[in-house]
């Protein structure tokens, strides 16, 4: 498999002619009998009908999450055993997608055919991953294999959390506001390709109360008291439209360990096998040429009939995203204080994962989603994708993790040696206030989607891992830090004497 980073020279889009009805997923030539195109319908826009399904997607608990207490020197093997994780439940679910003509005619096909194979592999995998933490002088968890038994969802019960820890997390995910179980029950999966969205992933941003969403995650740490001043770095919209589907933060050397192209400004040098010493002397998108920080996000792609150049790659068609990417029209990176405090420097290569790729399946723990339109950005929601009025564009943003733990660029789950504020404002457990990332993307160039019938015609959606069913939810951003000292602490100074700078 060649590496996936690319830079399109050209615009290479391919018309989906009516008849077509097949879709490579994982290079298996998956076929979807519920796809199609009809250039007799709606002036030639896609439209997508769907099934009902005995099951829906395969839920899985993320293991990289409950990772904890990993040596500093098993990380790396680590990560790699993590990203055949999420390759065998993508294998896993492109079996339970190309198999539905069996599984209607035996009820126990899911479990020994999908799951028992599947639950073997990530055995396997798990006892390698004890190893790799033993053998650097760490304790592995006793209990690893209880993690891998994985759950075929139904299609009435999309994203009901059934990956958790399944014998102590059960409340987690469940039955939430904001967890997108009421999925479109008589739709299958929907969406191009029946891997998602559904009609009912959209609304109105019009009929979304304003200032409704209540997320722990995600608040806004700058305020009318503490460090009150802002930083903003111009870095563009990707007008190099550097894309990959690697991720060197949650999987470092592992080609296409995300499994969805991710949008990069910033630092040109991220792929899976950059060390801190490349990202360091990398080029860089943005004006002042002392932020060398690297900025990522899942793509947006418009599933309107056309498809995009990397239909047949890993990341793309491969694994089952599909449809015209389209880049932010509008990119703000700003980093403000902290409502009660000062702030201290970010340490050099730090890195910050917020939102969670795998939301739909994991729950609400780590989510941290903002969908928005122009003008009613007073309006936000975590598992719709907002339906913009004429005139208005979509908008994401994300607030990132603005407390510190004071001592690391990182940790085993990507997770702990950050956090976020508490609702008055303060770091807890002896954390340090550093500048809050805060990313806001618009886009201009989206059409609204229509719901006709029940069905959605040419929705939108973010990249995902396959079995996620491109849920809004799964939205996520991902920084690392590689300001010079001198500028890092120019921001710190501005932020703290209430200065607005840039």
């Amino acid at each position: 498999m060649g590496r996936n980073t690319r830079k399109r020279r050209m615009p290479l889009a391919t018309k989906v002619t009516a008849g077509a009805a097949a879709l490579a997923l994982g290079g298996g030539g998956l076929v979807w009998a519920n796809f199609y195109a009809s250039a007799h319908e709606d002036g030639g826009h896609n439209r997508t009908k769907s099934r009902g399904a005995q099951v829906a997607t395969i839920n899985c608990p993320d293991v990289g999450q409950k990772l904890t207490k990993v040596p500093r020197k098993a990380r790396r093997g680590v990560a790699k055993e993590l990203a055949l994780l999420d390759r065998q439940i993508t294998d896993a679910y492109t079996r339970l997608a190309e198999t539905r003509q069996a599984q209607a005619g035996d009820a126990s096909y899911v479990d020994n055919a999908i799951l028992g194979p599947l639950k073997s592999k990530r055995t396997a995998t798990l006892d390698r991953i004890g190893v790799n933490i033993n053998r650097a002088g760490g304790k592995a968890p006793r209990d690893l294999g209880r993690f891998a038994r994985c759950q075929g969802v139904p299609a009435e019960q999309p994203g009901n959390g059934g990956g958790q820890d399944q014998d102590q997390d059960q409340d987690n995910g469940q039955n939430q506001g904001d967890g997108g179980q009421d999925n479109g029950q008589d739709q299958g999966n929907g969406g191009q390709a029946d891997n998602g969205p559904v009609a009912d992933d959209f609304i109105r941003i019009e009929d979304v109360q304003p200032n409704s969403r209540n997320l722990p995650n995600g608040l806004a740490a700058n305020g009318d008291g503490g460090s009150t001043g802002s930083f903003t770095t111009e870095c563009g919209t990707n007008e190099n439209e550097l894309r990959n589907s690697d991720n060197v933060i949650v999987a470092p050397g592992v080609s296409n360990g995300a499994q969805h192209q991710h949008d990069y400004v910033g630092n040109q040098a991220n792929t899976a096998f950059a060390s801190d010493e490349d990202l360091a002397n990398g080029e860089t998108t943005c004006q002042n040429q002392g932020d060398r920080s690297t900025y990522f996000w899942p793509v947006l792609r418009i599933q309107d009939g056309t498809q995009d150049i990397d239909q047949d790659q890993p990341g793309g068609g491969q694994d089952g995203n599909v449809g015209k990417i389209v880049a932010p029209t509008d990119v703000e990176l700003k980093f403000v204080g902290n409502r009660t405090s000062d702030v201290v420097a970010m340490p050099t290569a730090l890195r910050i994962i917020t939102g969670d790729a795998k939301a739909f399946t994991n729950g609400l723990n780590n989510a941290n989603t903002a969908w928005s339109c122009t003008g009613f950005e007073d309006r936000q929601v975590t598992d719709k994708y907002p339906v913009c009025p004429e005139g208005s564009s979509v908008v994401r943003t994300s607030a990132f993790q603005s407390c510190w733990d004071g001592q690391n660029i990182d940790s085993a789950n990507h997770r702990t040696h950050v956090d976020f504020v508490e609702a008055d404002g303060t770091c807890s457990n002896g954390f340090q206030a550093i500048p809050q990332l805060q990313v806001r993307l618009v886009y201009d160039n989206i059409p609204a989607p229509r719901i006709e019938n029940g069905q959605v015609v040419n929705p939108f959606a973010v990249d995902s891992f396959p079995e996620q069913l491109h849920k809004p939810i799964t939205d996520h951003n991902d920084f690392i830090n590689f300001f010079d000292e001198d500028l890092m602490n120019q921001m710190v100074e501005c932020i703290n004497s209430g200065q607005d700078c840039q």
